[in-house]
């Protein structure tokens, strides 16, 4: 008879959450028949709350929306083996010593970190110094940065905590009673240093926190506890483990690469993207801090070296300002009148700070054009043939630091010729072909559930179904099927590649 195992994911982006039932069938050990399925049992909004010019999440509706989804999981008698949550990075909640959270957690889009990362950059620790330390690239709104931005309004919650948890920590806490500091959630910080795997005292102290402030650092695959008294109440479940899993979102990601072995890099496709590589140690160095890659912790002591790329922001942000009879149309309707026009027309840098966070993203990108003393593009189907282009070129750019990077640290990564795209992005089959297209590299687009696949996965390998990521990567590539995308036109898109760095060399 077929054994099924069930487990329990919590996936809270900046925008919206889940909650999903992973289930693994013919789950025994080291079984070369399991596969994986996911269904998703509730769907909910994250809304960001805007409150005397400040944004803060909602934590108490997230804990209701967990609290929902397992009382539907008690409902239909599910027997889940165990629970995990992983989140967006860098936020953080604030425990009072009397067990209360205080106040809601500022969300990393708050106005107030926009100046204090220069400010504490100048004044406190230099940059260098800073990524000598951390490996992480330079964002305003990273954990260190909001934690001095805080201590010098004198934030009253900041003045009272007694414990200061990670957003998946703290979720992990509400349930569980728990306090523990998790490590690839942690590595998003700014805080952390890979090489001890642990928070940096001297970064603390000059913010003035110290180390017993955060919980006991834990690794991807860590019970936390199980669930409290209450919760046991609240839901009707009995006493079922919550797990440290990859608690940020895109180390679940990342953990889910269906990969066959390690001659691979990836490529996280959303509203951000993240383009990388799986290394045993964290690589900081010169050239590594000259071009702001960041060094992310990864499950089974890895690292994700990687870069944050602009990625779909832009035609999201367009497509929110054409007309509505264009808003009407669908994305492969949109995207397939793209192709109409003439390609590398007009060609920008995503990652270009005019398009951060601008009015209006359309004159942003025209803007941009005319100080690079290109075409203008107009219509919408002119606009999105040029942020195709423009992403897949940058996406080129990158991939070539990459394989420069693996090439200097581990010779047999630096043959690396195929890239996964996971996530959402992974749908969009023109965007696509033109990575392979650029990068000359065999694309291998899906799954789409990489966030979910990753948390499901380090559950059941704490279970004992899976032994390491790479039979978790064997069982998701036997369960997910993926669309390959083999280079075409390659002397046209390297002249593009050609027009592409002497613009972005215009502007830079």
């Amino acid at each position: 008879m077929e054994q099924q195992e069930y487990f329990f994911a919590v996936d809270l982006g900046a925008t919206s959450g889940r909650t999903i039932i992973g289930s693994i069938s013919d789950a025994t050990l080291n079984t070369q028949h399991s596969t994986i399925a996911l269904e998703e049992v509730t769907r909910f909004p994250n809304n960001l709350i805007e409150q005397g010019g400040h944004y803060y999440w909602d934590i108490h509706a997230l804990y209701f929306e967990m609290i929902r989804g397992l009382k539907e999981v008690a409902r239909r008698g599910l027997r889940i083996k165990s629970i995990g949550i992983d989140t967006w990075g860098v936020d953080f909640v604030f425990i009072g010593h009397d067990g209360a959270i205080l106040r809601n957690p500022r969300a990393y889009r708050d106005p107030i970190t926009f100046e204090a990362m220069d400010h504490y950059l100048s004044h406190v620790v230099s940059r260098r110094e800073v990524y000598d330390v951390t490996g992480i690239q330079f964002m305003h709104f990273n954990s260190l940065f909001q934690l001095y931005a805080m201590q010098r309004e004198k934030n009253s919650a900041l003045e009272n905590a007694a414990k200061i948890l990670f957003v998946p920590d703290a979720l992990s806490w509400m349930l569980t009673g728990q306090e523990v500091c998790e490590y690839t959630i942690a590595s998003t910080s700014q805080l952390l240093d890979p090489r001890t795997k642990e928070l940096d005292e001297r970064l603390l102290a000059s913010i003035g926190l110290k180390r017993e402030l955060f919980g006991p650092m834990v690794q991807p695959g860590t019970v936390i506890g199980t669930l409290t008294e209450e919760v046991q109440r609240l839901t009707g479940l009995g006493p079922v483990p919550v797990i440290a899993v990859a608690g940020h979102d895109t180390g679940s990601a990342v953990a889910a690469v269906p990969a066959k072995d390690k001659h691979f890099a990836y490529l996280s496709s959303g509203t951000w993207s993240l383009m990388g590589i799986e290394t045993k140690d964290a690589i900081i160095s010169d050239l590594s801090y000259e071009r702001n890659f960041t060094n992310e912790g990864g499950i089974e002591g890895t690292t994700r070296f990687l870069k944050n790329i602009c990625g779909m922001w832009l035609y999201e942000r367009c497509r929110l300002e054409w007309p509505e009879e264009v808003r009407r149309l669908s994305h492969p309707e949109l995207q397939g009148s793209a192709m109409s026009v003439e390609p590398f027309r007009s060609i920008i840098n995503p990652d270009d700070d005019c398009f951060a966070a601008p009015k209006s993203m359309i004159g942003a990108i025209q803007q941009y054009c005319r100080d690079t003393q290109q075409p203008v593009p107009e219509t919408p189907a002119e606009i999105c043939r040029c942020i195709f282009d423009s992403l897949a070129l940058r996406y080129k750019q990158v991939f070539e630091w990459l394989k420069e990077f693996a090439s200097m640290t581990d010779a047999q990564q630096g043959d690396m010729s195929v890239l996964h795209i996971i996530g959402g992005g992974s749908l969009n089959k023109y965007l696509n072909q033109f990575t392979a297209n650029s990068t000359g590299a065999t694309v291998l687009a899906g799954p789409q559930e990489c966030t979910a696949l990753g948390n499901i996965m380090m559950q059941a390998k704490a279970a004992g179904i899976v032994t390491d990521i790479w039979q978790m990567r064997a069982l998701i590539a036997a369960s997910t099927d993926m669309v390959k995308y083999e280079p075409q036109d390659k002397d046209a898109w390297d002249k593009a590649y050609e027009k592409y760095l002497a613009i972005v060399g215009k502007k830079s």
